[in-house]
């Protein structure tokens, strides 16, 4: 989501304890687009399994709660504290967490407790944030520390259980674990190297990383890492189906033309109306053609050119299903769609009579069905800033 000038790019990854199926830790990002607000929570159960993943559940769906009706932190802490079911072995109700809001223009508070400390890398160095540590009456053993800082753009906050931070904890190599420092210098070692990867990229290399200091890469503790990237949005267009009314079929391709990211024509009528008013020559690439699904075709402005309606369906299915790397039109579509951050959907309304065919799949819908579908998936899953018109 988009905080004025800024854009909040998100990404985490988890695995569970070795012994495990589910995680002990949780992880629940809430947009709050009224306010250009986004709120995201990392919980960690005690222990690890079911009984942590109760934990980390209630947490991170509470906290999420609490921050967006701006309720007092130390108050919060207690009530969900409260809340917590007892475990039966240790006699305690526990779990850390760690609470990012950024609202508007960057502005950025974090509260922590018992989680390690976020980190916020600025230029792809590490800075360090002055905290304010304080205390509840009610759980005067149970520190938390809140930091305040404007992000700017280019700024990323990584944290994470500690999971991460005491991977390989005995090992010869690690026998504190990987540590804060250890993390900080991977994650700017992985920055110098690649200063634009994504989030989730991000993420995901230092969970692996995290993993492969546990002996025989077997994990003794549930891991989790959440990873924001603070840039200006990415933008990318989606023209899909002609206009209602032929006549607006100049102004559709001069929206195209005019527009300042990169783009994608799904469909054969659409992308004629491209070439057509733009007087840009398409052409069909029947040697790409892989799958079960047509070809693309390439024209000079455009960054793919598919098929409409079964791409379309197919890239929804992927979305819905979290799956990637497809190596087809419709895979080549949603991975457009993952590394861009303000999605644009041009869509025409002029019914295509071949579509109303009854032998064609049952799963075929109308374009603007399918749409809909996948902006709800990329809004509700991935995080995107998606903006739809009908013409």
């Amino acid at each position: 989501m988009s905080t004025g000038q800024l854009f909040i790019d998100t990404g985490y990854n988890q695995c569970c304890h070795r012994d495990e199926k589910a995680c002990g830790d949780a992880v629940s990002f809430k947009r709050i687009p009224g306010e250009e607000r986004l709120i995201a929570v990392l919980a960690d159960g005690l222990g690890h399994g079911l009984k942590a993943n109760i934990l980390a559940l209630m947490t991170t769906t509470m906290a999420v709660r609490f921050s967006a009706d701006d309720r007092e932190i130390v108050h919060s802490a207690e009530i969900i504290m409260d809340s917590l079911p007892v475990c039966q072995v240790r006699q305690i109700s526990y779990a850390t967490f760690t609470i990012v809001d950024t609202r508007l223009e960057g502005i950025t508070s974090i509260v922590e407790m018992g989680n390690p400390p976020f980190c916020l890398f600025r230029g792809g160095r590490y800075l360090p944030q002055p905290g304010k540590e304080f205390v509840s009456p009610k759980y005067a053993d149970r520190a938390m520390t809140s930091y305040r800082f404007k992000a700017q753009p280019g700024d990323r906050v990584v944290f994470f259980s500690d999971g991460v931070t005491q991977a390989g904890l005995g090992a010869p190599s690690t026998p504190l674990g990987w540590r804060d420092v250890g993390v900080r210098d991977y994650i700017e070692d992985e920055l110098a190297d690649s200063p634009e990867m994504s989030a989730q990229e991000l993420a995901e290399r230092v969970l692996r990383e995290a993993v492969a200091h546990e002996p025989g890469m077997s994990p003794a503790d549930d891991i989790s890492v959440v990873s924001l990237y603070f840039r200006e949005p990415r933008r990318l267009l989606i023209f899909t189906g002609p206009p209602f009314d032929a006549g607006r079929d100049a102004e559709c391709a001069a929206i195209f033309r005019d527009f300042p990211g990169e783009k994608v024509v799904a469909g054969g009528t659409s992308a004629a109306i491209v070439s057509r008013e733009l007087g840009t020559p398409l052409e069909l690439d029947l040697a790409g053609m892989s799958g079960d699904l047509p070809p693309e075709s390439h024209m000079s402005g455009a960054d793919l050119v598919t098929e409409g309606i079964f791409t379309l369906t197919r890239a929804a299915r992927y979305l819905e299903d979290g799956a990637t790397g497809r190596p087809d039109p419709a895979g080549r579509m949603v991975e457009l769609m993952r590394t861009h951050d303000v999605i644009d959907f041009l869509v025409g309304t002029r019914v295509n009579e071949a579509h109303q065919d009854p032998n064609l799949p049952a799963e075929l819908e109308l374009r603007r069905s399918i749409v809909n579908r996948i902006v709800k998936s990329l809004r509700e899953r991935y995080m995107k800033e998606v903006r739809i018109r009908f013409v």
